[in-house]
């Protein structure tokens, strides 16, 4: 984890919660992070049992060692397709991490296509 982003995802200690993103990413959250979540997803309806599959089935504790470093198991790295350089993305609450090459294609096809409606008052 590069430095700037240590303090933020061990808020309590050294522990946090990786999972899968339906958009073809990871997710990093910080343990309480995570627990609200988590906590959220747990309550969705019987017709969103999927994604509580998706979301908590596939969720792994990991622990940052004193270099910052995290090991991704290789579920998760195979799932969103994790060969070697990745980007990681801070979204508020958690991080993203992304494989590279896909993230630059994703981004790239967003930037081609309309602005959604709801950001279109935004003053940029």
């Amino acid at each position: 984890m590069p430095t700037r982003h240590r303090d933020a995802l061990t808020v309590v200690d050294k522990q946090i919660t990786i999972t899968r993103h339906p958009h073809g990413s990871l997710m990093v959250f910080p343990r309480p992070a995570w627990q609200v979540f988590s906590d959220q997803v747990a309550r969705l309806p019987m017709d969103a049992l999927w994604w509580r599959r998706i979301f908590l089935g596939n969720a792994f504790d990991v622990e940052m060692d004193g270099a910052g470093r995290v090991l991704v198991s290789p579920e998760l790295r195979e799932a969103v397709g994790i060969s070697k350089e990745v980007v990681l993305l801070g979204m508020g609450s958690y991080f993203e991490l992304w494989d590279k090459p896909t993230y630059v294609a994703k981004e790239a096809q967003a930037m081609q296509g309309e602005m959604p409606d709801v950001l279109k008052g935004f003053s940029f």
